[in-house]
Order: C-alpha cells, then sequence, then structure tokens
C-alpha cells in the first residue's frame, strides 16, 4: 500500500473514532520458577483459572498441552480476552500473556498471583496499553 493512502485511512479512523477506553495487555516473563509446578499441567489448570477469577474476568473455557519429554502450555479463554501460559521447566522459565478488556480488569493482580504460585525467583513484566475505537468498548456482547 502506498504511504499517502495509509496516512489517508489513519486520518480518516481518527476524525471517526474516539479512542476513549484501556484495554491491558500484560507480559510477564518468571525465571528461576519451581520446575515441577511448570510441568504440572493440572496445577497450571487450576492457577489460570484463580488467576482469572483473581483478574475479575470469566473464564469461558480453558485447552492445555502437556509436551513430551516436559513442558506445558495452557490457555483461558475468557469473556475479556485471554490469559497464556508456555513452561520450560527445564529452564525454569515461563512466558505469560494476560490480555483483558472491559471496566473492571485487575490483570496486574493476576500476574502478582502467578509470580506467586509458580514461585518465580525473578521476574519481567511488560505492560501495554491498548485503546479499541469507542464504538467497540460501547459493545454488550455475552457468551453463547
Amino acid at each position: 500500500m502506498e504511504i499517502h493512502k495509509k496516512s489517508q485511512i489513519l486520518s480518516s479512523f481518527g476524525d471517526h473514532q474516539k479512542l476513549t477506553h484501556q484495554s491491558k495487555h500484560l507480559l510477564l516473563e518468571l525465571y528461576r520458577c519451581d520446575c515441577e509446578k511448570l510441568n504440572d499441567e493440572s496445577f497450571l489448570r487450576c492457577t489460570l483459572n484463580r488467576a482469572a477469577k483473581f483478574a475479575n474476568a470469566t473464564v469461558l473455557n480453558l485447552i492445555s498441552n502437556k509436551f513430551e519429554p516436559q513442558g506445558v502450555t495452557a490457555i483461558a479463554l475468557l469473556a475479556e480476552s485471554h490469559i497464556s501460559i508456555h513452561t520450560w521447566p527445564e529452564s525454569h522459565y515461563s512466558a505469560v500473556d494476560i490480555f483483558t478488556c472491559g471496566q473492571n480488569m485487575m490483570p496486574e493482580i493476576a500476574s502478582q498471583y502467578l509470580i506467586e504460585s509458580l514461585m518465580a525467583k525473578e521476574h519481567s513484566l511488560r505492560v501495554i496499553k491498548r485503546n479499541p475505537p469507542s464504538a467497540v468498548t460501547k459493545q454488550i456482547r455475552t457468551a453463547v
């Protein structure tokens, strides 16, 4: 796409859609975690479920996969977006993604719960503030 067309689209978007609400996307890296917990699929499913509740989110579905010889990926599908975790027990490392949309969400509390539950001795947290257009934030949707 040509540059002037891109700027026209961005300009047009800005004129018609006011950005009013911030959603949060947390990228959490956990280091020096308990390797047993990082390899326990059932524990991780329960931990994600609790983390979602601490974030004030509604869990719609929870899926997971245990890898051989080790490692787990689990995803909590939320009415407000998602929480995912990918683990590397052999490296005592886990990558977590927490994305929440809505007025009453508290993803920081969920991240603190995950840090403590996985006994991370070190962590890195990056917060990305997303700004969907006001038309999106005014929609009321319910899970089917």
